[in-house]
């Protein structure tokens, strides 16, 4: 049993719900039981950080019948972030998102093309102004005055600045948009930019190529439900996501500590599900929740450390498609030591060269913290006997 799963069925809060008339409107709604659908509710409440007493309100406002329409702009980039979102199970998210918001406008989904796509697009724009959500996906080239990516005869640059003018809210959503990403790799020759340089103001970012479609849907939900985007970090972040170091929550961090790690890829400590540090794995400089959340509802392990290759760093502006691949991590927290056992260290040979040298210095540092140690306590032992009182003679 989950620790979603045992909360609900403990929980007051759950319990209340159950049989509520918010439920009964999502099963209609959804073709979703109402257990399955109070548990993704759980799901999005604690993957965001807020207590269980706000389970009533995020299933009322999942529930409302009231759709807040949303423009979602496709720019420079490989629709991964959609094809995330289509991809997901257990229920299928891209239906709660389909049937969650009103999405006027993506270009990848709708079934019209050409003009009768782009003024779609302005009708939906005109008719919600001040109230709809533009969500960009992909970087925005702006070398050349942005000619290299035009949608409908209008640049990038002009169609992003154009609808975030009556947006209530932006999101920023991959790591093209958020910073650049793939397509911002050197030299970038088309000057590819992130979604809130170009408009030159803050915006929520959900950085991961791809990130997990349960980060996008809980910002979602959490305007929905409070009128207002979450809480971000210094990068436009969502803190509820990207708040702590995967490192932090690595299911081989253990092995990090006590120094076993995988020094190639097959090698006795791959197989044995050591810690990818020295294989280049940036998850102790990068700050996501993939730990947490995994992919696509897979089960355990169902993320790239989980299946034995190092996290790349996606989330992270420097690091992901700029830092080499093998090339170490800059360690936020705990540094570890510089010499560890191997991961098969041969039985029965005696002492090896290493292992003799390290003793050596060992014993040396030892030995010489020692004598260190008892010449400061003879130099205490002389200054109290100089401070005491000469004897009288008797």
């Amino acid at each position: 049993m989950s620790a979603i799963e045992f909360w609900l069925k403990t929980s007051r809060v759950a319990k209340s719900l159950e049989r509520s008339d918010e439920l009964g409107a999502a099963e209609r709604r959804f073709g979703i039981p109402r257990r399955d659908f109070l548990q993704f509710a759980a799901t999005l409440v604690a993957s965001m950080g807020l207590p269980s007493s706000a389970l009533g309100a995020v299933v009322n406002a999942m529930t409302q019948s009231k759709r807040p329409s949303v423009i979602w702009l496709q720019f420079q980039e490989c629709t991964g972030c959609t094809e995330s979102l289509l991809r997901a199970e257990h229920p299928t998210l891209e239906k709660l998102i389909l049937e969650l918001v009103s999405l006027d406008y993506h270009e990848t989904l709708m079934a019209a093309a050409g003009h009768q796509v782009e003024e779609a697009r302005k009708a939906a724009m005109e008719a919600n102004r001040g109230k709809y959500i533009l969500v960009v996906e992909g970087a925005i080239p702006v070398k050349e005055n942005g000619i290299y990516c035009k949608v409908g005869g209008q640049t990038a640059v002009d169609m992003v600045k154009e609808v975030a003018a009556g947006a209530a809210a932006v999101i920023s959503i991959g790591s093209c948009a958020s910073w650049g990403g793939m397509p911002a790799t050197a030299p970038n020759p088309t000057g590819a930019s992130s979604a809130g340089s170009v408009l030159g103001k803050p915006v929520v970012t959900i950085p991961g190529c791809p990130p997990s479609p349960y980060n996008f849907l809980s910002t979602v939900v959490h305007f929905l439900t409070f009128g207002a985007l979450p809480e971000v970090d210094a990068k436009g972040r969502p803190k509820f996501a990207y708040g702590r170091l995967i490192h932090e929550n690595c299911e081989r961090r253990a092995h990090f500590d006590a120094g076993r790690f995988a020094l190639q890829f097959g090698d006795e400590g791959h197989r044995q599900g050591w810690c990818l540090y020295k294989l280049g794995c940036k998850g102790p400089e990068t700050y996501a929740n993939c730990p947490q959340l995994l992919f696509n509802d897979c089960g355990v392990g169902a993320w790239p450390v989980g299946t034995g290759h190092p996290c790349i760093g996606c989330t992270e502006e420097g690091v992901g498609f700029t830092k080499p691949i093998h090339a170490l991590a800059d360690l936020k927290t705990v540094t570890p030591p510089v010499q560890f056992a191997r991961p098969a260290e041969p039985q029965g040979v005696g002492a090896t060269a290493v292992t003799a040298g390290t003793a050596a210095v060992l014993g040396g540092l030892a030995i010489g913290a020692g004598l260190k140690l008892a010449d400061k306590l003879g130099k205490k032992d002389d200054e109290a006997a100089s401070k005491e009182p000469p004897e009288k003679k008797p």
